[in-house]
């Protein structure tokens, strides 16, 4: 067993099981996350037959790298999981603080149009401990602390939502990574049942839709997941989110040419919204060479954003991030894939 997938209070039921006191937990997690330890057998300040127990019991497995890119603002990793699978992580240097963008699966199987990442198919879930892994190796790696984490990578959360959840329960614990739920954001594309039910968890994080259109034919024509669960449908459960946690719901935009960049459109989204709180994020459309979609030029971003303001509709322009780096979801594992196949 991987203890980085581990819950708090699992912990506290596993040295229950063990005939330990529950007291020992808190130097556990202490040294997992507080002090970065490399062996169960340094666990501080408990006795060392029960660090001698931990180490035979639990793995420290971390994903193992593959490939590291670097930018003048992110720095993209790949990484090969126990079976081989590859997976992504982007992190993020910004004003406030630094983001990291981890993947929940191993392929997609949403198959959004302009997602590289859903050109690859399913192969399975990601375990909370594998979850875990991408911070904890990448703050070992770089001497750093991540203080936001976004499931924005490759994958769809809450096609995972159990595994996540754990994760949320263990990166958030106050013993633990300690992230607030403001420094935590996770996004979906649009599964409304897993919506619904997020809402009745405040305390795990943050939520983005990824919405793209604001009508059902576009958005249906980009994210095949419109037909099960359309626009109207989807803003309803966005909303039952707002009125259950007090917190704004992001709608992330990313902006295609003349596809879904037109002041008609704008002003759609602001029907669409109303005076619920939401908050818009214009996202420039980072370029693959695999997928035939273009960034929407900046007039275009900044006629669609003025529609939006004057509809007194809270929206900003995302910074574009990772353009040197291959940072579009699932773009550095298909360029290395087909490195190896040439």
């Amino acid at each position: 067993m991987n203890i980085y997938g581990f819950t708090y209070a699992q912990l506290e039921e596993y040295l229950r099981q063990h005939g330990e006191k529950v007291s020992k937990a808190p130097f556990i997690y202490q040294g997992l996350y507080k002090k970065q330890i490399d062996s169960l057998l340094d666990v501080p300040d408990i006795r060392l037959s029960l660090r001698e127990q931990l180490a035979s019991d639990f793995s420290l497995a971390l994903p193992r790298l593959v490939q590291q890119t670097d930018g003048d603002d992110t720095v993209k990793f790949l990484f090969s999981l126990q079976d081989g699978s590859l997976i992504e992580a982007v992190l993020m240097r910004q004003a406030y603080g630094n983001s990291l963008c981890i993947s929940s699966q191993v392929g997609c199987n949403m198959a959004c149009a302009f997602c590289q990442s859903g050109r690859f198919k399913k192969v399975r879930n990601l375990q909370p401990a594998e979850l875990t892994g991408q911070i904890i190796y990448i703050q070992k790696r770089l001497h750093l602390a991540i203080s936001n984490v976004v499931l924005m990578g490759i994958g769809e959360p809450f096609d995972n939502y159990d595994n996540v959840m754990q994760f949320l329960e263990i990166i958030s614990h106050p013993r633990g990574l300690a992230l607030g739920a403001r420094h935590i954001t996770v996004s979906t594309c649009g599964l409304v049942p897993q919506i619904e039910q997020y809402a009745l968890h405040p305390s795990h994080g943050l939520l983005a839709i990824s919405l793209h259109a604001p009508d059902d034919e576009t958005r249906s024509r980009l994210m095949p997941i419109n037909r099960r669960y359309p626009v109207t449908q989807l803003m309803n459960a966005a909303r039952t989110c707002i009125q259950n946690t007090g917190k704004k719901v992001m709608l992330e935009y990313v902006m295609l040419q003349e596809i879904n960049d037109h002041p008609r459109q704008a002003q759609l989204l602001a029907d669409l919204i109303g005076a619920d709180d939401f908050h818009v994020n214009l996202i420039p459309y980072n370029e693959t060479q695999n997928l035939n979609f273009t960034q929407s030029s900046r007039e275009r971003i900044l006629a669609f954003y003025d529609v939006l303001k004057k509809n007194h509709i809270t929206v900003t322009m995302r910074r574009e991030f990772g353009s040197s780096v291959n940072a579009a979801c699932g773009q550095l594992r298909a360029d290395y894939e087909k490195q190896q196949n040439t």
